[in-house]
């Protein structure tokens, strides 16, 4: 890398103004960003899409001779929006046409593919089909002939394996030839007759009047807003007449209509261009067809998790949590950084609040970057790592099928199980990443249960270091307890809330080994999201709590908090204190128990109790900001309002529970 990144981005969006820049877009498991980091060579960055908490990566890569921005979007099933994701990559679409959209699909499964490219077609934008995952494909005995492609979309079809870099030099000279396709769809006549009568009335814009109005008639209410501010009331109103008179003449909705034509006409050039070898000729080795089999079944499927959580909890739990932290909180911060940070402050600094401010009981060098670099980076780092690898390898779909039947009954699906186990690293990105959850429904359910009985790799570490002093009977209360919070807070959310959930459509990849490469690309975005999102909240935490201590408003919390530790749930009133940092971090909270609890000041009971409320409090102060980035400061609000006194009561029952059953606890 030789160039700064922001000098190659200003130069390519000097270039998109001129002649426009190139799109990804794609079904979602196709190895797009993979796809995206082979062409940029990693120069990336990451922002939200104008409007959105939705984030794009734009990159830049060299196309006759002039550098060109280059677009990844969210993966989408459909042009015709579901979710906030794909209502995004429709928009880059709609605002300004670019000089090429490549559709990223996966070999394996063309008609999908297909699908997308004819909407393009349709579209009359220009195009290239770029068909990842050859290697795959072949290895499952899949044939492609790309001229005949190319001669029934009248697009360039090029075969990639993104991970290795096979096809890019190849891709990119066929998008500085990218041209626009021919649509094949044949609509029925109700369909076809709408569609030319609302084209006509259909106002100027980058895509063609055709596919707006097919939009239209599908019911695609995301369009409805830039429609209005460019037809005046007189057009709108013919365009929902003419939809009206298509829409009696069928029994289905209009989308499922107009989808199925699309998809037949997939389905006939899929089968045309393309077939696959007999059993016997397959080269896909037996085991690893046993393997996609057994992760998937309802009873084996079971161990077979089981097994990969307890690996991941040793890689991150003991590797993470317990050798790295140990390293850079004791040695790194503890012997270097903070002693030659306090004495140099202390030698320059003639202003004692400013010395405390620096290097303090809540100082930014010794309570936020210690916390942020020292004893969560390590954590987030390795769990990154962890969670990489199972979303290389295909597992974590697998996943959400395991889980599917579990989630329905919370209204939910088995996609939540994505970011509910993002969770288990960091509360603060997965709840970023609720945004691949469908409906607004969906994602305030996910939200509410992340901010309530999900706890960090952190705070678990610290919660389970506690509960190991106990007996086997307190553990399984504490999982029974939290589980139990999840999925009754869950259901009782998803009959309370408004809106709908949504069809569980998931694509499973096959199982492949990890590449070490695409790891490692998703692990340093994703340290950089947290030092430039998460980081910045620790200081803000550090600095609200600084400024109560020095108004003497800390000590007057622990004091009005007393009564309610003491008499709701049977705690020493010096517990005070580990829940008011429990705001600022949860896992802050914890540790501070576990010191109590270690030095012999709390009882087996009273440390059940902690344990228990501290994981089920009040969400971190990092964790209220995304929300509140998220869905806004009511929902914040509202989601912190709730959890603190029904964390209080869950306690308060315990504690009761505990002292009426008298279960040995040591």
């Amino acid at each position: 890398m030789h160039e700064a990144p922001g000098t190659v981005l200003a130069e390519a969006r000097a270039g998109e103004k001129a002649r426009g820049g190139i799109v990804l877009v794609g079904n979602p498991n196709v190895g797009k960003s993979a796809l995206f980091g082979a062409l940029t060579g990693r120069y990336v960055t990451v922002s939200n899409y104008p409007g959105t908490t939705v984030e794009i990566a734009a990159g830049a890569i060299k196309l006759g001779g002039e550098r060109v921005e280059l677009r990844d979007t969210p993966g989408t099933n459909s042009f015709i929006p579901s979710s906030e994701d794909e209502k995004v990559t429709r928009d880059i679409l709609l605002a300004a046409q670019p000089r090429a959209v490549v559709v990223v699909g996966d070999a394996k499964n063309l008609d999908r593919t297909i699908l997308l490219a004819l909407q393009l077609c349709e579209m009359s934008v220009p195009a290239v089909l770029c068909l990842n995952m050859m290697d795959e494909a072949h290895a499952r005995g899949f044939t492609i002939d790309t001229a005949r492609l190319e001669e029934k979309l009248g697009l360039e079809a090029v075969g990639t394996v993104a991970t290795r870099r096979q096809g890019i030099p190849a891709l990119l000279d066929a998008i500085g030839r990218a041209r626009t396709g021919r649509a094949l769809v044949e609509y029925p006549e109700p369909i076809r007759a709408a569609a030319v009568s609302l084209e006509a009335l259909m106002p100027a814009a980058p895509i063609s009047g055709r596919a707006l109005a097919l939009m239209v008639l599908a019911g695609d209410e995301t369009l409805a807003g830039w429609l209005r501010e460019r037809v005046d009331s007189e057009t709108l109103a013919a365009v929902e007449t003419i939809r009206q008179r298509a829409r009696r003449a069928y029994r289905e909705p209009l989308s499922y209509v107009i989808n199925q034509s699309r998809m037949r006409a997939a389905w006939k050039i899929a089968s045309e261009v393309s077939r696959r070898a007999g059993e016997g000729k397959r080269s896909r080795a037996p085991v690893a067809a046993r393997l996609d089999a057994l992760t998937i079944h309802p009873v084996w499927g079971i161990p077979f998790l089981l097994a990969v959580l307890y690996v991941a909890y040793l890689f991150v739990g003991k590797l993470g949590a317990g050798t790295l932290v140990n390293l850079l909180e004791n040695v790194v911060f503890g012997r270097w950084i903070n002693p030659w940070v306090t004495a140099l402050v202390d030698r320059t600094i003639p202003w004692a609040m400013l010395r405390d401010l620096i290097v303090g009981p809540y100082g930014i060098v010794t309570m936020a970057l210690t916390y942020a670099l020292a004893l969560i980076l390590p954590i987030v780092g390795t769990f990154f790592i962890a969670f990489g690898v199972l979303e290389d390898s295909g597992y974590l779909p697998r996943l959400a099928v395991m889980v599917n039947r579990v989630f329905r009954k919370m209204g939910l699906n088995g996609k939540a199980v994505l970011p509910m186990m993002l969770g288990l690293g960091c509360d603060t990105m997965a709840t970023m990443t609720t945004r691949i959850l469908e409906t607004r429904k969906e994602r305030l359910i996910v939200i509410l249960l992340l901010a309530l009985g999900v706890p960090c790799s952190a705070q678990l570490t610290v919660v389970l270091m506690m509960l190991g002093s106990l007996s086997f009977a307190a553990t399984a209360i504490w999982l029974g307890v939290v589980l139990g919070v999840i999925l009754l807070v869950g259901t009782a959310a998803a009959r309370v809330l408004p809106g709908r959930g949504s069809d569980f459509v998931l694509e499973l990849p096959p199982l492949r080994v990890p590449q070490p490469g695409n790891i490692l690309v998703k692990t340093l975005a994703r340290i950089e999201w947290y030092l430039k999102e998460a980081v910045p909240l620790f200081v803000v935490g550090t600095l609200i709590l600084f400024v109560a201590d020095r108004l003497k408003l800390l000590g007057s919390v622990e004091r009005a908090a007393e009564p309610v530790l003491s008499g709701v749930l049977g705690l020493p009133k010096e517990t005070a204190a580990a829940f008011v940092i429990g705001f600022l971090r949860r896992d802050f909270g914890a540790a501070g128990l576990y010191h109590m609890a270690a030095e012999g000041r709390l009882t087996p009971e009273q440390v059940l109790v902690a344990v228990v409320t501290i994981t089920l409090f009040i969400p971190c102060i990092a964790n209220f900001f995304m929300i509140v980035k998220e869905r806004g400061w009511r929902t914040g609000l509202a989601i912190a309002a709730f959890i603190f006194p029904f964390a209080l009561a869950v306690g308060g029952t315990l504690h009761w529970f505990l002292r009426a059953a008298a279960i040995p606890l040591r």
